[in-house]
């Protein structure tokens, strides 16, 4: 009996906490107590709280990331600031605003060739120029959807093939944006620009000619590639040129241009095609890409700055005894070749004076290096003659061991001192070292480079040394292509960085809800010259099948805006349910409304075109499908930023290229042949269980991902390639 009693409580307890804030914490095999198990249904990790993406909310305007000290090192450089957040100095000399309201993150430096130091017209002009050519490279996916028929009978071919011309760009765009954007990081975004808007004329060219369908195939698939950088590189531009505070508003202008370029030049194809014939789009294509190249040269010039704080340079004398024994607790020693890293500055506890060297790495326990300052050369060759005359060596501080970089690439665990004793050891490092934090807080919270673990920084031929130096640029000499390598980093390696993504859960999720997200509406592109405009079912014209597009493109407005403001909504409501505590997986919610509109929405296009309702009803769920895709795309991009903030520019790269070449071009492969087979109603109802299937993976994703955020964290895939 008093088995069965004790047995009710344990049953009770199991299923309990995953519905309440909190639940009993664990205890390990010695009897100390761990981390709660649940949080708001998402399960702990076992050994720690501090989970790189896990954000604490200390006021409205003001959080503190956690996991600082667990996050890896970055070993190259990104095309996307990944911030990292500094404390505040005790005297506030930071820069703000002509008003004094609004402290100004980035920081931007006292030189005039600082892009965030440009006039205001310079950088908006660069924002619309950018803008133009982004909204008729959005919107060349679906650019002959409407004329497909018009294809099919010039090159006498069936018209489901035609959908090849789509699926293939689809693919080319995949290839291009792994191929551009490391090539944008090592050489800059103006030349990639420019290189990739003359391509985009040279094949709107080919395409125009195009002699037979094999040829045009060709000619789209270059063209996809020509057009990649529409899609990895403007947000990038945008975080170098603006402030935080003014990125929002540039971000959505942005988005309409890209959201509306998807949808309205469909139609104004369309309206061509009826008039002109299906040549003739690709002709106009050209004179306004030319156009638009022209405005990119003059209006974009090279907008990167290394904003990547370095480690002062130490006196080539040697110090004094009082300077050696202050310096234990702000400037970190290291040992040859080896780097000491920002979040060790920040986070890593206060290092103590230990017994002489030998002792010290015996006792020290080794760590993966964490992201952070870059050796000098200079400060090297000082430490090499001042280190022997040193008896009391300081613990190192991000790297441990005395190996270098090589012993600490191979160890990847996560072990150490006792968590509560590291976070008052934390506490009290970053508390005792002000200079250190006034110093970071004159550099950029959000660093265009976050710097490889083994790189020399501060070369004086540097793209960026070079302009610090230099008077203000005249507008003559802004418009120099090509400015010479940025940073050392190798090629492959920044290229297969996005691909080695797709090994971390949370990035896998987000490339499957964003592959279909965008990847549906670009299958019904594909579809509606099936639907509306062969066969039995509408009988439209090119131009009437063109007008279906208005649909979508209201959809698509009303959820971009919608999901950004609900999102936020129940993120902040279950964050303060969850003692302040923000976890990336509370964007997942967003799912459900995200899997009942989809899944309606392509059920109900298809099942309605199939009886021959009124073209009202089918063009109605079309718009409710590119609602869904809008809400979802929208959530797996924020998903994956807040969970992997340091990989954000790799992890935009992975999306694309996983919607592109996974969704887009697999199932231009069959989609369009299925539909003249069994019709659009067999086919969108398998669609719409497709996706809700995809979507169930939701679940187990919301309570494993913070675990399994922490399981990347401690295999470090990224930084050991």
């Amino acid at each position: 009996m008093s088995e069965d009693a004790g047995a009710h409580p344990k049953q009770k307890s199991s299923w309990l906490p995953f519905l309440s804030r909190s639940s009993t914490r664990e205890k390990d095999t010695e009897g100390r107590t761990g981390p709660p198990k649940w949080n708001m249904g998402i399960l702990n990790d076992r050994q720690t709280i501090e989970v790189p993406g896990s954000v604490l909310l200390l006021a409205p305007d003001k959080n503190e990331p956690l996991g600082l000290r667990n996050a890896p090192a970055r070993t190259s450089h990104s095309s996307i600031p990944a911030g990292l957040p500094l404390p505040e100095p005790e005297v506030d000399e930071r820069k703000k605003t002509n008003d004094g309201k609004i402290i100004l993150d980035p920081q931007p430096e006292d030189s005039a060739n600082d892009p965030l130091n440009w006039p205001a017209w310079r950088r908006d002009s660069a924002l619309l120029s950018l803008g133009m050519f982004c909204m008729i490279g959005g919107g060349m996916t679906p650019i002959l959807a409407a004329g497909f028929g018009e294809v099919a009978r010039d090159f006498d071919v069936p018209v489901h093939e035609v959908s090849l011309t789509t699926g293939l760009y689809m693919m080319g765009m995949g290839l291009g944006s792994v191929v551009f954007s490391p090539t944008a990081i090592l050489y800059g975004k103006r030349p990639v620009y420019l290189f990739g808007a003359i391509l985009f004329i040279l094949t709107s060219v080919w395409c125009a000619l195009s002699p037979n369908f094999t040829s045009l195939v060709l000619a789209r698939i270059l063209q996809g590639v020509a057009v990649s950088p529409v899609e990895c590189l403007p947000s990038a531009t945008i975080a170098e040129i603006f402030f935080l505070h003014e990125r929002a508003f540039r971000i959505g202008i942005y988005t309409l241009l890209l959201l509306g370029g998807k949808n309205l030049v469909p139609l104004v194809s369309a309206a061509i095609i009826n008039r002109l014939g299906w040549r003739w789009v690709f002709w106009i294509v050209t004179m306004i890409v030319g156009f638009c190249g022209l405005l990119l040269f003059l209006f974009v010039p090279e907008t990167f700055w290394d904003r990547m704080p370095h480690a002062r340079k130490k006196s080539s004398t040697r110090p004094g005894m009082f300077r050696r024994f202050s310096s234990k607790q702000r400037v970190p020693q290291e040992t040859p070749g080896t780097t000491v890293p920002v979040e060790a500055h920040l986070a890593q506890p206060a290092p103590a004076v230990t017994p002489p060297a030998e002792s010290a790495h015996e006792s020290t326990p080794r760590k993966p290096a964490r992201v952070g300052f870059a050796a000098d050369p200079e400060t090297e060759e000082g430490e090499k003659e001042e280190k022997p005359a040193e008896a009391p060596t300081p613990a190192l501080v991000g790297n441990e061991s005395p190996a270098g970089p090589s012993a600490s690439a191979s160890s990847n665990t996560t072990s150490g001192p006792d968590p509560a004793a590291s976070e008052k050891a934390e506490s009290n490092s970053v508390r005792d070292a002000p200079d250190r934090r006034a110093y970071f807080a004159e550099h950029d919270s959000e660093s265009q480079s976050i710097a490889s673990s083994q790189r020399v920084m501060g070369e004086p031929q540097a793209y960026t040394t070079t302009m610090r130096a230099m008077p203000p640029k005249t507008f003559a000499q802004q418009l120099k292509v090509f400015h010479g390598r940025l940073n050392k980093d190798k090629w492959h390696k920044v290229a297969i960085r996005p691909l080695i993504l797709l090994s971390y859960p949370a990035v896998l999720w987000s490339s499957v809800v964003y592959a279909c997200s965008v990847g549906w509406l670009i299958v019904i592109s594909e579809s509606v010259a099936v639907i509306f405009m062969e066969g039995h079912y509408y009988e439209f014209d090119a131009l009437q099948t063109g007008l279906v597009y208005i649909s979508p493109f209201i959809g698509g407005i009303l959820g971009t805006a919608v999901a950004g403001k609900v999102s936020d909504v129940i993120v902040k409501a279950m964050a303060r349910r969850n003692g302040g505590l923000y976890e990336p997986e509370f964007r997942l919610i967003m799912a459900i409304p995200v899997a009942i509109s989809t899944v309606i929405g392509l059920m109900g296009f298809g099942w309605s075109a199939q009886i021959g309702n009124h073209w009202m009803v089918p063009t109605t769920f079309f718009g409710i499908v590119s609602f869904g895709c809008s809400l979802g795309s929208t959530t797996s991009i924020t998903f994956c930023v807040d969970s992997y903030r340091q990989y954000a520019g790799e992890a935009l790269v992975t999306l694309n290229f996983s919607k592109n070449i996974f969704h887009g071009l697999v199932f231009s492969l069959f989609v369009t042949g299925w539909l003249s087979d069994d019709g659009p109603k067999t086919v969108y109802i398998w669609i719409g269980v497709i996706q809700l299937i995809l979507l169930v993976g939701t679940i187990p994703m919301y309570i494993y991902g913070k675990r399994a955020r922490m399981w990347t964290v401690r295999k470090n895939f990224m930084e050991r390639f």
